[in-house]
This record gives structure tokens, sequence and C-alpha cells, in this order.
């Protein structure tokens, strides 16, 4: 293999520093250019200069971060986008009017919000099952003959569900569903990432992620990526891309490849300060639930620790809790004075950056869900802890909830 060239055999943290990232063909700049161009000077007419034409279509910078998702998800194919929502709404298009979507119940507002605000007034038809617990039983009795698609979250977003990934396969393997053929399995893996989780690996036709999040890890560009396992759902898809147009600028994606050189470390950091949080959390009795999937002991375990630790090489940076209520205060207030109290974890939206953040989820990221069978918790808060000193993260939690 030529020297640079990044090796499909190369483990995933040796593979974040290098794959999509080699030095610059023209120059040997170690630290690739970003193309910031519409378009391309042609040789002739209808004779692009190496394929290039217009940036729509294909761009120098993009086509990197492209490749780089692959390897990293261990697929042949990369596609990038505008953001997680255009991602999402691409991988939908694959459901045609009349077919369904069988989605996990616990899953992003804005996921929720696609099939039913948009996708289910076209004909497109999504139902919300818990695969948490035994997917191939509740598979056998959901799937039908109009199911064209399975989508799900794990961990999922905010409850941190598990669900296992290879199980459903299996049950999948064997069931014809729309036109005939076996339903596609779509796996967000936006919370895992690819450090933690592949989910190729274990059977699903494409991998999400809103780059947004872990792997561009700075909270400065917004991107959604996909990891494809088929030549035709990757011919698909790529075609989508260009006709509808939703694609990220060089910019945003040369962002994300420089997030990706430091996600082994990050995402390392962030599961054992999660870990922490978690375990002071579960000590404190004004505290009413814990979960995050690394807790496999005492009586604030989480249910799939088992299906975490054999799935995911690293429970990953997302906690949840509900305080009890206490002090002549309720839960949710106390949630809301917990969000409000905190220092270092930053009361914002998204997750998944170096820095702490601290929602709500019922009033932010899932207040689409609201009167839904998917209606979260009002009292529940979603943590996504970041790099900081563990310590300092821990003081901060204890700090705040007294203060609640």
């Amino acid at each position: 293999m030529a020297r640079g060239r990044a090796d499909p055999g190369w483990r995933p943290e040796t593979l974040a520093v290098h794959a999509g990232q080699e030095p610059d063909e023209l120059t040997g700049a170690v630290a690739p250019p970003i193309y910031q161009t519409a378009t391309f000077a042609q040789e002739g007419v209808g004779r692009p200069r190496n394929g290039w034409e217009y940036a729509r279509t294909a761009n120098p910078t993009r086509s990197r971060l492209e490749r780089a998702i692959a390897a990293l998800e261990n697929g042949p194919f990369g596609l990038a986008y505008a953001s997680g929502a255009a991602a999402t709404a691409a991988v939908a298009s694959l459901v045609l009017p009349g077919e369904e979507v069988i989605v996990s119940d616990d899953v992003y507002g804005g996921t929720f919000r696609l099939f039913e605000r948009v996708l289910r007034g076209t004909g497109v038809e999504a139902s919300y099952v818990d695969l948490s617990a035994d997917p191939e039983r509740t598979l056998a009795e959901r799937l039908g003959p109009r199911t064209r698609m399975v989508w799900v979250e794990t961990p999922s977003n905010p409850l941190l569900k598990l669900i296992d990934i290879a199980a459903v396969a299996r049950r999948l393997a064997g069931h014809a569903g729309a036109r005939g053929e076996r339903p596609l399995l779509v796996v967000d893996n936006t919370f895992a990432t690819p450090l933690a989780q592949r989910p190729l690996e274990l059977g699903a036709d494409v991998a999400l992620h809103s780059a947004t999040k872990y792997l561009g890890g700075h909270s400065d560009t917004v991107n959604g990526l996909l990891a494809v396992s088929r030549d035709d759902l990757h011919e698909r898809l790529r075609f989508l891309q260009n006709a509808i147009g939703a694609v990220p600028g060089p910019l945003d994606c040369f962002l994300v490849l420089r997030g990706l050189r430091t996600l082994a470390l990050r995402v390392e950091r962030h599961a054992a300060n999660a870990m922490r949080v978690a375990e002071a959390l579960a000590a404190r009795p004004d505290v009413a639930r814990v979960s995050y999937p690394g807790l496999g002991a005492g009586p604030r375990a989480h249910p799939q620790a088992a299906l975490a630790a054999r799935q995911m090489r690293f429970a990953g940076g997302m906690v949840s809790f509900e305080p009890a209520a206490a002090g002549g205060r309720s839960a949710e207030e106390r949630a809301r004075r917990f969000c409000e109290a905190t220092r270092i974890f930053t009361l914002a939206e998204s997750l998944g950056g170096v820095e702490s953040l601290v929602e709500l989820p019922a009033v932010m990221t899932h207040a689409s869900v609201e009167g839904s069978p998917l209606e979260v918790p009002p009292a529940l808060v979603r943590l996504s802890v970041g790099i900081e000193h563990a310590d300092d993260l821990v003081e901060d939690v204890r700090e705040a909830l007294d203060q609640a």
C-alpha cells in the first residue's frame, strides 16, 4: 500500500488520525487543504479534470471526510451531508409511500418529527416499538409485508436504552418485506461513535451520525455522515445527495476531519468521566433514577449493562437521571433548578463536544414528542459529560443537586 494511505487493517484509533487525512497529493501538506470552491476548471467540454466539476456533486475536502467515515465504520462507502437531520432525511427517502418503517421507541426528537410531521403525510407509515428487551420476538410480531426499514438508536436519546444490533439483523435476514426484499437496518450511531460500536459489522446496512456531536467534537460545526455497506444503497443515496443538494461546505468537512484526529482520546475520556458522574449520581438518595450503560452493579445498574459490555468498547459520555422530589419541591422543579445551577455543565442543546452540557429534553431537544407515546419524562435531565477533570464535574453535579 502507498505510503500515507490508510490501511483498512489498522485499528480504529489509528484510522481516526489517518483515514481520509493523507498528506495533500499536490504539495505534501500534512494538514490537507480546504478546497473552498464552488466549481472546477475543465480540460474541455464535458471533460472535468480528474472528475471534479461542481462542488454540490463532489468536493475534495468532502470526499476525504466520506473516506474517513467509511474507514472508521469498516464499510466500503461514506456520504456527508449538511446536518444529521439531512442525513436522516436522505436515508428516509429510501422508503416510498405505502411502505412502513419500524422505529425504536426512544429516538431523537428531530427523527420523530421527520417521520410524523413530514413523511406520514406522503404515505410513509412509521410505528414505534420497544426493541430493547427482546428484539427478535418483538420484530417477529411486528414485521409485515410493507416493512421497508427498521430504524434504531443505540444507545438511545435520551433514555439511553440499548438495542442488540446483531439480534435485529438476524431477525430481518429471513423476512420478505416491502418490494419482497429484506428490510433495511439503519442504526443511528451518534451516541456511541465508531470508536465504541460499529453497526455495519453487526449486520446494519447504514450507520448514521450527527457529526455535529462527537465526531466534530468541538461544537463549532453542523454536519451529518452515513456509512453504507451495500453498493446499490450507496448508488441511490449518492444520487439523492446530489439531486437534493443538502451537502456540507468544505470548511465544515475540514472541521469534522480535524475533530476525528482526537476522537479516540476524547471518547475514552468522555466515558471515564461519565462513569464517575453516574456513580456519584447513583450514590445520592435524592436521585430517583440514573441511566448509564457502564453502570454494571448495584441498585442503579443499567438493565442492559451486559449488552453494553458485549456490543460496545466504551459505554459513552451520555448520562440521564431524574432527581427525586425533596425539600418541598417536585422532581420536575428540582430538575429545572439543577439545569440552571450547574457552573461547568453549560445549559444548552446538543452533545458530544469537549465541554460538558446539561439540558431538560422534555422542553428542549425532545419537545416534538410531547403528547406522543415517546414523550420524555418531564424531570429527566440529560448530561453530555465532557473532557474536563472528573473531580470538578462530580463536584459541580453535587453542588447543583444540593441547590436544587
